[in-house]
């Protein structure tokens, strides 16, 4: 059983039902969530070393990185069975996509910096570290994320089930229940 019915089996049945209805957004809000942490921790490393003045610098840089691990992760869990274009096609489109999504979740921090001036010397250091991350990484990462995943299905893994999946969860056999296969049956295969 592959990691991902393992994990929804810990979950209420409805739950577990719901989600695996949504497998795709579910494996695609994973992903997302990786890459989240990566750009997290690169954005304030960079911010708190190379690019203390620059913070929309050191936002687009570590989304840039993020997005490269995206692309693998995606290509090969959330949208393994998506596709349909020629991978340099496909790998473009991706790039493409997100580097609107780069700009998309940059603009609101871009916004708080230079348009509503959150910054110093107009107020603190610890209120423009808030005003940061709630710009950078709350708004800018949710607005990027839905313009992703709709441009993902749309536009770089439009058709879906042109790659094999892997067999798909089966429920558990209840207790006193007859299992459709024996051993016996599959020794003979």
């Amino acid at each position: 059983m592959r990691l991902t019915d393992r994990t929804l089996n810990l979950l209420p049945r409805q739950v577990a039902e719901l989600l695996r209805k949504k497998r795709e957004t579910v494996k695609f809000i994973i992903v997302g969530g990786l890459c989240y942490v990566v750009s997290l921790v690169l954005n304030y490393g960079l911010r708190f070393t190379v690019f203390e003045e620059k913070p929309v610098t050191a936002l687009t840089i570590a989304n840039v990185v993020a997005t490269v691990v995206s692309y693998f992760l995606n290509r090969e869990w959330s949208f393994r069975t998506r596709g349909g274009r020629r991978r340099h096609h496909e790998m473009l489109l991706f790039f493409v996509a997100n580097g609107i999504g780069v700009i998309l979740n940059s603009a609101p921090l871009w916004v708080a910096q230079y348009v509503f001036g959150l910054h110093k010397p107009n107020i603190s250091a610890a209120a423009e570290e808030l005003s940061d991350f709630i710009f950078g990484m709350v708004i800018g990462v949710a607005v990027a994320m839905v313009f992703r995943l709709w441009a993902y299905r749309v536009w770089v893994f439009p058709h879906d089930d042109v790659r094999p999946a892997p067999k798909r969860y089966e429920p558990p056999v209840q207790a006193g229940a007859v299992p459709t296969s024996t051993a016996s049956d599959t020794s003979n295969a």
